[in-house]
Formats: structure tokens, sequence, C-alpha cells
């Protein structure tokens, strides 16, 4: 997971203080992977993405394959921050789907060393 650090909104952070569970999870969805993902999910997990909520495993292993599978975009880190207890990551995405780019915060809860929930929201 290459993160560059911010100094917007609350704490800056850098790479290394990123809990394992997010930046593996990172890179589990980027590669599609649904079983090293769900291995990093807490119980009862959520992620809800624009909107929409996913729970229980196979709504979420469908999650982790299938979205945005059908375009074609590029997703760069642009930053991570520490919100409270919610750690802030951020993503610009450039591609083939409606409007061509899109700026997007995924809020990470976590519940111990597991992931508890993810917001995908509009950054």
């Amino acid at each position: 997971m290459d993160i560059d650090t911010t100094t917007q909104n609350t704490t800056a952070t850098t790479t290394d203080q990123v809990p394992a569970a997010i930046r593996s999870f990172t890179d589990a969805h980027a590669a599609r992977d649904a079983d090293a993902a769900l291995a990093l999910l807490a119980p009862g997990a959520v992620i809800s993405d624009v909107g929409e909520s996913f729970t229980g495993e196979e709504a979420l292993r469908h999650f982790v394959r299938e979205a945005g599978a059908e375009f074609a975009y590029t997703d760069d880190v642009t930053g991570i921050r520490l919100d409270g207890e919610t750690w802030v990551v951020g993503h610009h995405l450039e591609g083939d789907f409606p409007g061509g780019t899109a700026d997007l915060d995924y809020r990470f809860t976590l519940a111990g060393e597991l992931v508890e929930r993810i917001d995908i929201v509009l950054g």
C-alpha cells in the first residue's frame, strides 16, 4: 500500500502507523482476493459503498470480487489520516466509469486487530 501523508482535518499519519489489517485488506481488495479480505473482517462486519451496504460472508465476498470489476480504472491512494478512532484512506480513481474520475474516502473502523466497518464515501 503506497500512502502519502496528509495534514488535512485531523491527525496526519505515516504508512507504518496504519494498522496491518487495513493495509492487508486494501491489498486484498485491490487484488480481488476475497478469501484474504474476509479473513481480515470481524464477525458481523459491514461495508457501505456510497450508501449501499454489504453484510454477511456471501455479500462481502461478492463486494470484494465484483465492485467496480466492470470498469477499467486506476486507483491512487492520496492520503491517510486518523479521525478520532476511524482511519481514513483517500483514493483518487480515474477510468471508464460514469464521470471518469472520483475521489473516495475509505473510512475504516477496527475491532481489535480486525476490520469491523468500512464506509466508502465521496471525498
